[in-house]
């Protein structure tokens, strides 16, 4: 399977401002609003939002299956490595397989830079070969609050009774180079083996990386 070209870049547009690395203290969003994030084990709130074609879709509508939350922003290097390298499209593609669900999520304010419209984002997605998911426009924000998200590559894992099995980075090494995807520990992927097997993810919560959520007011 082909990776995607390591040479590729965000859609044609001004750059997103790269808000970065570590998020800080658990709890708080970028922007500092104060969260009551679901721990693990916790019931995830039931969410709509639409999709890129504006059609609404439900967290529960995929009630019985694993389900990956993610949060993505084509601007931020931290976590596009995992998208040009083609290490994300491979890992949607094979878990999709075996019935897991990927929603990729759009947080950030409309008004900012740092905001991709549904069709940059679908054309970001389909050039950087990923896999089988459905993208969601969460303009308000108010998903990436209900749930803590607050960085671009945070990520949950929804079991299918509606619970938090996992939530933080995709791996173990906050970098934005590609090169170094093959020796840091795949948190996700690990994540989603443990689920898929019946067993807990260990561990459950990692420190999420990335560039900072800019959520719009509220």
């Amino acid at each position: 399977m082909a990776a995607a070209s390591s040479t590729s870049q965000p859609p044609e547009r001004a750059q997103p401002k790269r808000r970065a690395l570590l998020a800080a203290a658990a709890g708080l969003l970028a922007g500092g609003h104060a969260v009551a994030a679901p721990g693990l084990g916790d019931a995830v709130a039931d969410f709509t939002l639409p999709d890129a074609q504006g059609r609404r879709v439900r967290l529960s509508d995929f009630r019985g299956r694993l389900v990956v939350l993610q949060w993505i922003n084509p601007g931020c290097p931290y976590m596009g490595k995992h998208y040009r390298s083609g290490s994300m499209g491979a890992l949607q593609r094979e878990t999709a397989a075996r019935g897991v669900v990927w929603l990729v999520i759009e947080s950030n304010d409309p008004t900012t830079r740092d905001y991709f419209d549904p069709s940059e984002l679908a054309e970001w997605l389909r050039r950087e070969g990923a896999g089988p998911h459905t993208l969601l426009m969460d303009d308000s924000g108010q998903v990436a609050r209900a749930v803590g998200a607050r960085t671009a590559s945070h990520s949950y894992l929804v079991g299918p009774g509606g619970r938090l099995l996992y939530a933080g980075a995709i791996d173990s090494i906050a970098s934005a180079k590609a090169e170094d995807i093959p020796r840091a520990v795949p948190h996700l992927r690990n994540a989603i083996e443990e689920s898929l097997a019946g067993r807990a993810a260990n561990p459950g919560l990692t420190r999420p990386y990335g560039c900072n959520l800019m959520l719009a007011p509220g």
